[in-house]
């Protein structure tokens, strides 16, 4: 499973996904109001970032399933 590219591009967005989330929260403490947008700018992307690992898992699990 560690040679499949899809299972790879998976993990890669999982890791943006906890990344973004790790700075997100991690300046949330800083305040400001500009630090108040970055860090809304962030979850926006978090989000993002998401929807697009939740929707690479569910086809993975798709493509494994027809193949076995």
């Amino acid at each position: 499973m560690l040679k499949d590219p899809l299972f790879i591009l998976v993990a890669i967005a999982m890791l943006v996904v906890v990344v973004i989330l790790a700075r997100g929260i991690g300046g949330i403490g800083k305040g400001g109001e500009a630090g108040a947008k970055k860090q809304n700018k962030l979850m926006q992307y978090r989000i993002l970032a998401q929807g697009v690992a939740v929707v690479l898992i569910l086809l993975f699990i798709y493509l494994r399933r027809k193949v076995q």
